[in-house]
């Protein structure tokens, strides 16, 4: 498999994206569209994959939120989503801090290996699945500097399952982070190539509209 291409760094940036995109609304409003939570979530158990688009359901259209809030950040002079564009420079960042601690990434992998044993008896979304991604993302990401900081309205930010539901798309938002890494994708292309990455975002929306 060719990873290294335009339309497999875009998806995913995507994927960075939809996961930034959920924390704001889980953060700000409690809730989070179940389709693309479920798409990010799922792409943690995605350790080994035939294709990028596997990884995330084999469907651009699991990718919507993440495409199309894409979009809104790389079209206009002012920033679109200035939290979300925070949160996913932020995992950016911590990937490439998470990717140095050998440790870290031993207990995150033994951490996702408990996950998929417990969708054997439980949903994705159960809590006891949530709560292991939670404890996943105290136990490594939340060590590292600088933490992320998610702004919102403090009733929901203190519910354990909306806590663990944005610990786990933090998670899943570093974890697309290494892909888009893995796929060739660095800060300099990003900032140099941004009109090409905009083409190409614009070009895969018009595919799921």
């Amino acid at each position: 498999m060719e990873l290294n291409t335009l339309t497999h760094q875009v998806i995913a940036l995507a994927g960075i994206a939809q996961a930034a995109a959920l924390v704001q609304q889980l953060a700000t409003t409690g809730k989070a569209d179940e389709l693309a939570l479920e798409t990010s979530l799922n792409s943690l158990l995605k350790t080994e994959s035939d294709s990028v688009l596997e990884i995330y359901g084999n469907d651009l259209a699991n990718l919507k939120m993440g495409l199309t809030h894409l979009e809104a950040q790389l079209t206009g002079y002012e920033i679109a989503y200035p939290d979300e564009a925070r949160y996913s420079a932020s995992m950016v960042f911590l990937e490439r801090e998470l990717s140095e601690q050998v440790a870290m990434l031993r207990t995150i992998s033994i951490g996702l290996d408990r996950a998929k044993a417990q969708t054997d008896h439980f949903s994705l979304l159960h809590e006891n699945v949530l709560a292991n991604f939670g404890d996943i993302y105290l136990q490594t990401v939340s060590k590292l500097e600088p933490r992320i900081m998610v702004n919102g309205v403090p009733d929901y930010l203190s519910r354990a399952e909306t806590a663990n539901k944005i610990r786990a798309c933090l998670l899943a938002g570093i974890r697309s982070a290494m892909l888009w890494k893995q796929c060739g994708g660095r800060r300099w292309r990003f900032l140099f190539f941004r009109k090409k990455i905009q083409i190409e975002v614009q070009r895969l929306v018009k595919l799921i509209e």
